[in-house]
């Protein structure tokens, strides 16, 4: 061979390998990339024109696929419209739209509603010999359809929101958050007015009360799931994690007597600016000190500061970490961690003795979902044992069989029984005779706690978190209004917030 046709053969051979890597780069190793670019218009073609798994509660389908005459095939249709069904669950559902941005369960569980799962390569292979049609799984949820009811009315017009749990499972039972949307308005086949419907939704900041007379607006848009993904200071709800952390590691009983002095001086600070009082300035007990057990039934500020501090930096770090608050969750939806001093998410370089005190009443840094605020009260309602929340309780292929099943499991076990036992004498004395009155049931023992967290300048942010009966305890509630109380008696946690729970639990228990 001549040097010519070495040197032709040469280029030739490098051609060739060039062209090999290029398309092994594309289909292999850049293929996941370019299928989820939003300007792969192919792509989305692909993904509307496959008839799309419904997701269903309670044994109705809440979203569907319907075939129609355009170039996607089929059209997501989201039940009830902005005045129903829609609405009640769209911060759960999400939406999926023709631009590429899907969100919810319609993102998280996409490879089941697409049909695309590694679990259903089976389906995929016949699809493949047989030449039908590739179809979707439907996704069951455990919401039970009337609790989210009952969530949906007790909230009324209130910025905020509302999540059950069944604490010895962890399976959610419903999850309600306001104000909502309607995912139709998004799922158009038309690319400019999908986008044009999210960027209203993204506008639409509902306004809050503020102390300070000032019109303010919510962090928070319709299109945020508030149960997972809205974090708020957790008030004087934290004051059961402050009393788990005493319990647990400093050796207090709930008829153990601690300070609760009219006043108190935050360590590290002098006068005026340091020292935190009670709500509305009242006194605890004149006699400047009382029971853990009564503290936390009249929600005495100064008691919980100095127990906080008394438990220290170490212990309450421990607490909020053996609970996971420091951690997502894929319920399937990925959850927002929580806050606390020194940690991540809060003041991470500010974990001073005078913080620590602080957030021994949820103020200061701490900040937490409603998710895990339910999460504490199913902890004590479970004895000590905090099973995984999940919303997704089965999913069935095209022909109905079933898929996978979720199987309940323990998450974490941030105290003993004892402890849990402790926990739970104290939240029924805050119902029976203290600050959560509000959700009494007759016929039906209830524990619980209130929470009025400061949120300067706006309006105080509202809790309250329960679970009942506490000899079966059948549901774990917590619930959230968005700066939606005064500083005044009448609009606490528990005149507001505690009545919006007791209608959630009775509709639990009597399902």
């Amino acid at each position: 061979m001549n040097t010519t046709l070495r040197r032709l053969s040469t280029v030739a051979m490098a051609m060739f390998l060039a062209l090999m890597v290029s398309t092994t780069w594309i289909q292999f190793v850049t293929a996941g990339e370019l299928n989820e670019d939003p300007r792969n218009f192919r792509n989305i073609y692909s993904e509307l024109g496959r008839d799309r798994g419904p997701i269903v509660v309670g044994g109705e389908p809440i979203v569907t696929s319907e075939e129609v005459d355009d170039d996607y095939k089929y059209q997501r249709v989201y039940s009830g419209g902005d005045a129903g069904a829609a609405s009640v669950y769209a911060p759960l559902t999400g939406f999926f739209a023709v631009t590429g941005t899907y969100t919810g369960l319609e993102r998280f569980a996409n490879g089941y509603l697409g049909g695309e799962d590694d679990s259903l390569w089976l389906d995929r292979l016949q699809n493949l010999i047989t030449g039908e049609e590739a179809q979707g799984s439907s996704v069951e949820l455990t919401i039970d359809p009337k609790v989210q009811q009952a969530a949906w009315d007790a909230l009324g017009d209130y910025t905020g929101a509302a999540v059950a749990l069944d604490p010895k499972t962890g399976a959610i039972l419903a999850m309600v958050s306001k104000p909502s949307f309607d995912p139709n308005s998004i799922a158009v086949h038309s690319a400019g007015d999908a986008t044009a419907a999210y960027n209203e939704l993204l506008n639409q900041k509902p306004r809050v009360n503020s102390e300070d007379g000032e019109v303010r607006r919510s962090t928070y848009g319709p299109t945020i799931n508030r149960t997972i993904n809205a974090t708020y200071p957790p008030g004087s709800a934290f004051k059961l994690l402050t009393s788990a952390a005493a319990i647990e590691y400093n050796g207090v009983t709930p008829d153990s007597e601690i300070p609760a002095e009219v006043v108190y001086q935050l360590p590290g600070t002098t006068g005026p600016n340091g020292q935190v009082g009670n709500f509305g300035g009242e006194t605890c007990d004149p006699s400047g000190k009382m029971t853990l057990k009564r503290a936390l039934a009249i929600s005495c500020n100064t008691a919980f500061l100095d127990l906080a501090n008394e438990v220290g930096k170490d212990g309450m770090q421990r607490m909020f970490k053996d609970f996971g608050f420091n951690e997502s969750i894929d319920v399937p939806m990925t959850t927002t961690i929580g806050a606390y001093p020194g940690l991540i998410g809060g003041d991470e370089d500010d974990d001073s003795a005078a913080r620590i005190s602080l957030s021994g009443i949820g103020q200061g840094s701490v900040r937490m979902t409603p998710l895990q605020v339910a999460m504490i009260s199913a902890a004590v309602a479970n004895d000590g044992d905090l099973m995984e929340p999940y919303l997704i309780q089965s999913v069935r292929d095209s022909d109905l069989e079933l898929v996978s099943q979720t199987k309940p499991s323990r998450y974490k076990s941030p105290f003993s029984s004892s402890t849990a036992d402790a926990l739970t004498e104290m939240m029924v004395e805050v119902v029976n005779d203290g600050s959560g009155e509000g959700a009494q049931i007759q016929g039906v023992q209830v524990a619980g706690k209130t929470g009025t967290a400061e949120d300067n300048p706006r309006s105080p942010t509202l809790w309250f978190t329960s679970f009942a009966p506490t000899d079966d305890p059948q549901v774990a509630v917590a619930v959230v209004l968005e700066n939606g109380g005064q500083s005044t008696n009448e609009t606490t946690g528990g005149a507001l917030a505690a009545p919006i729970a007791r209608q959630i639990m009775q509709a639990a228990i009597s399902r």
